[in-house]
């Protein structure tokens, strides 16, 4: 296999400029004109206009590269382009060699007849897909969101560029992945699907094999070389038959994939070879799998229709979120900035993520990380709250990109279900979509008949889903809280208090939010000091859900006392968010057994924004990562209050029963004692005890039950595990007195150890914050009693720069909820 990578060194021009751009590949767009000043920073202020202007118009890449002489000795020279988005023209020395129209796929094209020895130029013209769109759309109007430019659903291109309500309308175009030209002769790897099967310790891998033969009669052999974790290889050899073969490892003592928080990650190596007759290697391809099953299980039970996975046959509640793409502008991404994101979801105690269907089908190197990390991977196919109309040329595109992306995806560890779609089928039943009889067959069609069966071939081994949310597909009931998984949103869109959420025990709550203002800081990057009021029209112009600001501001009326000031609002709003998804979260996880997941929306933003992410544009974790850490936590104490009762709940997602103590105190706002007791309490593991029933009718008044709070602790082999506040009235009518709050910090080796006390009485939500700086601490936006000490240990390899001990001193903030008023 010979090869020329053709990324790197381009030029790039507006069709009709006089002037050409050295640029580099893979790129965009949007990107080369930001690096070379010829547009404005597209997030900053209301720049997002840029994005559409940029969009309209037509570009073009260029570049040349050399091809030698025995290039043309082989029998074919195909052009690879991993990534064009979308609608690309591609030339070779002046010929047009292929139209594009789907961002999703990988394009093969066979060039040997279009190339000459020596000097060659290729040329890549990207047309606009708003211009494409637009006479469709007004022929033939297409359901659809409506933040997002109409017509968008016509064009396989990833559907969040065109807007969404947490995203800017910036439909980039461009090389954005990998493009080279592979030459080879005799014979290439065509296909590889690995499979498992499992028996008492031992499995069975199956690589199952097919390659493309240029001549019939050529003698090949094929090689499967199985490295295991410890570094023992086994290899194994056949010779190439016209079909498919199969060659099969018994591994004995199997080192067994996990999910994070219920086991280890160990990868083995499979390395795939097809030789010539002098045993010559004519392709390879290497692959890193773990052994394990992953099933998902949808079956009728006492509560209506089970969904649940189970790993090496485990039952495992799915603790995570929705992830979006990390940029609008993709050349921008990397694999420094998703393992940032993804060890911070590790460290968030996740152990699955749910990869959304309007963006794109991420990286490699995103599953590769999955893999490593313990993430299970909700893969969506890249549809979502849309109506799609099935021409033929359509349907033939589609069909191309799901081979493409499942082939690529399969052999993950990481990969646990396939989902046709996001939100499509709920779309045609509950949002007012006009009721064509055509457009719904062709839903059916295309998720539940044309994507279904193509993963009978593709994919047996995974888990398909039609949509999400759906009972199981059919229209029948999408939004059934007993079948199937779950989007919930009368918490936010519906306006409904946190409470409502203990209504609900849905089976699989795939998707769920709040949202909130990120922190100053990321506000200071986009706005400037007038900008900085949520009714701004800058600050509205980054808040793409309609309405939303003044939603933020109901339920804070609800909940807070009105803030003092712009940056203790930010605070209060972020505050709300945690809360809401806690509330949803604890009870789904006390109710473990008839729920079995919770991921909320969403995780990560693609732009400075206000939205429902719990880890902003710029990687800075908001209040609800810090509360996602301890929601998450394997073991969790949560408290049900109602009234003057309460109830404290263990729930154990380890592999072993647990034995601890359960301390719980009623105090003061001055964090005096008036009550307090502990019980022994025995939790057996994957399962959930309501442990205590506590009435408070003797203590509690209405004079008092507005300073009165009770605390509890899970405490096992000496060691707190986890903790909880809970209070009998909303926080706005709590009597909080100013806690006093102190700091002190000392520098220890690789980390700084802060302690922190409330000297003066309860404190709640304590928010340590660094001004200029970034950092991730082991805890925030904690409860402290007056009295108690608080260590929190901030590593310094987490600082965004170096700081001395009395640099951090000097930067380091410190508030509560009482300092917001």
């Amino acid at each position: 296999m010979l090869k020329v990578d053709l990324n790197g060194q381009w030029k790039m021009q507006e069709v009709g400029a006089d002037f050409w751009l050295d640029v580099q590949v893979p790129g965009s767009v949007m990107n080369d004109l930001l690096q070379h000043g010829k547009i404005e920073d597209p997030f900053y202020r209301d720049n997002e206009k840029i994005g559409l202007e940029i969009a309209a118009k037509d570009f073009v890449y260029s570049r040349t590269f050399l091809v030698e002489q025995e290039f043309f000795s082989q029998e074919k020279i195909m052009l690879i382009c991993e990534g064009l988005d979308t609608l690309a023209e591609v030339f070779v020395n002046g010929e047009l060699i292929e139209k594009t129209n789907n961002m999703h796929r990988i394009y093969e094209m066979d060039v040997k007849p279009f190339l000459r020895k020596g000097e060659n130029e290729i040329t890549v013209k990207f047309n606009s897909p708003t211009e494409y769109i637009r006479p469709l759309q007004e022929e033939d109007p297409l359901a659809g969101v409506g933040d997002a430019v109409a017509g968008y659903p016509y064009l396989r291109k990833a559907h969040y560029m065109f807007g969404w309500d947490w995203g800017p309308q910036i439909p980039d175009m461009g090389i954005w992945r990998n493009i080279s030209i592979q030459a080879w002769t005799s014979a290439k790897l065509d296909d590889v699907y690995m499979t498992q099967v499992h028996k008492d310790n031992e499995v069975q891998l199956d690589v199952k094999v097919k390659v493309e033969k240029l001549s019939a009669n050529q003698d090949l052999q094929l090689e499967v070389a199985l490295k295991s974790p410890a570094g023992d290889v086994e290899v194994n050899t056949v010779a190439v038959s016209a079909l498919q073969d199969i060659i099969t490892f018994n591994v004995k003592n199997p080192e067994l994939w996990w999910p994070n928080g219920y086991g280890k990650q160990p990868l083995y190596q499979v390395e795939v070879s097809v030789l010539d007759n002098n045993g010559s290697k004519l392709d390879t391809k290497d692959y890193n799998i773990g052994l394990r099953t992953i099933e998902v299980k949808s079956v009728p039970d006492e509560f209506g229709r089970s969904f649940e996975f189970y790993v090496n046959g485990l039952s495992i509640f799915g603790m995570g979120a929705n992830y979006i793409p990390e940029d609008n502008i993709l050349a921008r991404n990397s694999v420094e900035k998703t393992e940032k994101l993804l060890k911070d979801s590790i460290e968030a105690n996740f152990n699955m993520v749910r990869i959304w269907g309007g963006g794109h089908y991420p990286e490699d190197y995103f599953y590769d990380l999955c893999d490593r990390l313990g993430l299970i991977v909700w893969q969506d196919f890249m549809f979502a709250c849309s109506v799609y109309k099935l021409t033929d040329e359509f349907v033939d595109t589609v069909k191309k990109e799901v081979a493409d992306n499942v082939k690529r995806l399969r052999h993950h560890a990481s990969l646990g279900i396939w989902c046709g779609n996001n939100e499509t089928e709920e779309g045609w039943v509950h949002w007012g979509w006009p009721q064509d009889p055509m457009r719904k067959t062709d839903y059916i069609k295309l998720f539940e008949y044309i994507i279904p069966e193509m993963m009978k071939e593709l994919d047996p081994a995974t888990f398909y889903w039609p949509s999400s949310p759906t009972s199981g597909g059919g229209f029948d009931q999408p939004r059934d809280p007993n079948r199937g998984d779950m989007h919930y949103w009368e918490v936010w869109h519906g306006l409904k208090p946190f409470t409502e959420y203990r209504k609900y025990f849905f089976r699989f709550c795939s998707e769920f939010g709040f949202q909130s203002f990120p922190s100053l800081k990321t506000v200071k990057s986009f706005t400037i000091p007038e900008d900085r009021n949520i009714f701004s029209r800058v600050m509205e112009t980054h808040q793409k859900n309609a309405g939303a600001n003044g939603k933020i501001l109901f339920y804070l009326s609800e909940n807070f006392l009105y803030p003092k000031d712009f940056d203790s609002l930010l605070y209060a709003s972020q505050l709300l968010q945690a809360e809401a998804i806690k509330y949803g979260v604890e009870h789904w996880r006390r109710n473990r057994g008839r729920c079995m997941g919770s991921l909320y929306w969403q995780l990560n933003d693609c732009w400075p924004v206000a939205s429902w992410s719990s880890v902003d544009s710029f990687g800075r974790w908001k209040a609800l990562h810090y509360f996602a850490k301890k929601f998450y936590a394997p073991i969790l104490l949560s408290i049900e209050e109602e009234g003057k009762t309460a109830s404290i709940h263990v729930t154990n997602d380890s592999l072993e029963d647990i034995t601890g103590r359960i301390e719980w105190k009623l105090r003061t706002n001055t964090s005096e004692i008036l009550k307090e007791g502990t019980v022994e309490a025995s939790v057996g593991k994957l399962s959930a005890e309501n442990c205590i029933e506590l009435s408070f009718e003797d203590v509690l008044s209405d004079g008092n039950i507005r300073n009165t709070y009770l605390e509890a602790t899970f405490i096992m082999d000496g060691e707190v595990h986890s903790n909880a506040v809970a209070l009998f009235v909303k926080p706005k009518h709590f009597e909080f007195v100013d806690p006093k709050i102190t700091v002190e910090v000392q520098e220890e080796n690789e980390q700084f150890i802060l302690s922190v006390e409330a000297k003066g009485g309860f404190a709640k939500y304590v928010e340590i914050d660094l001004e200029e700086a970034d950092c991730k601490f082991s805890d925030n936006y904690f409860d402290l009693s007056a009295g108690d000490v608080k260590k929190i240990t901030v590593r310094k390899e987490s600082l965004s720069k170096k700081l001395s001990l009395e640099e951090l001193k000097n930067i380091l903030s410190v508030r509560s909820i009482y300092n917001t008023y």
